[in-house]
This record gives structure tokens, C-alpha cells and sequence, in this order.
């Protein structure tokens, strides 16, 4: 269970790793060895899984973000071992859901155009036997956001 430090720790490392121990432990009103110690122990723990930078995907010319909707007829653990293999040896997916309901799986791809989603669809299919796909191109990013909510914990 976490405590309300623990929660202001992992809020304040959501908005922004860039701060120093010394930053966060001033901000939430402790000293920096104990706070250290706490972003220590939520790593072992597992609430932080690794940090990472956020990078802009216009500037690398990949913000076209594609949503693919799957859905398959075979449903054995060999077929979803190959899905799982061939979706991570395309780097323009870069989520995948197994759903419940009509679509099995939902992927975003990041792409510059269409042409070159076109190439990462005919990839997936050259690798797999998928029943159905379907596209949507994103139009707008309303929301998106990295940051979990830490109500739950």
C-alpha cells in the first residue's frame, strides 16, 4: 500500500524525471536520503517500471497515429505467440491491446503517411492469417497522456 508520499513521489516523476532527489524531496517535505530511498523501493517494488523520455513525433515525422481494429478466426496459443512475435518486429506499432468483444486486438501505429502504413499493414499480413482489419486514421489528438491515476494504489 502506498502512502501519500509515495503517491507525491510517483505523481511528481510522471510529470517530469528531470528533477533532482533533492527537487522532489523538497517539494513533498522530506529529506533527500529518505526520499531516495523511497524511489529506490518503488522501483523494486515494481510502481516504476523504467524512465523514459517522451519523444515528439511530429518532429520525427511520424504523426500519423493509426488504430488497427483485428480480428481473428483462430484463437490457439501458437496463432497468438506468432501475433505477438510479428507485432514486435514492426517498430511503427507501438501499442497492442487483446480486447474482449468483437475486435481481438487494437494497435496504434505511428506513421508519416499513408503509403508507409500501407508497408506495415502488408508486413503484419505477410506474417500472419488475420480474418479482418480495420483502419482508423486519428484526425486529432484531444488527450493523451502518460500519467496514471494514483487514487487506487
Amino acid at each position: 500500500m502506498l502512502d501519500s508520499f509515495d503517491r507525491k513521489i510517483l505523481m511528481l516523476l510522471q510529470r517530469s524525471t528531470d528533477q533532482s532527489v533533492s527537487e522532489i524531496a523538497d517539494e513533498i517535505g522530506l529529506s533527500a536520503t529518505p526520499c531516495w530511498r523511497r524511489i529506490r523501493k518503488l522501483q523494486e517494488q515494481g510502481y516504476i517500471k523504467k524512465r523514459v523520455a517522451l519523444l515528439d513525433e511530429t518532429k520525427l515525422n511520424v504523426g500519423v497515429s493509426v488504430f488497427m481494429a483485428i480480428r481473428t478466426n483462430q484463437h490457439t496459443e501458437e496463432w497468438s505467440q506468432a501475433f505477438v512475435r510479428a507485432v514486435g518486429e514492426i517498430p511503427e506499432i507501438v501499442d497492442v491491446f487483446r480486447l474482449a468483444g468483437e475486435i481481438d486486438y487494437m494497435l496504434r501505429a505511428v506513421v508519416p503517411d499513408i503509403a508507409t502504413y500501407d508497408r506495415v499493414y502488408k508486413r503484419l499480413i505477410s506474417k500472419l492469417d488475420i480474418h479482418d482489419i480495420s483502419s482508423m486514421f486519428a484526425m486529432e489528438t484531444i488527450r493523451s497522456s502518460t500519467e496514471l491515476p494514483l487514487d487506487y494504489a
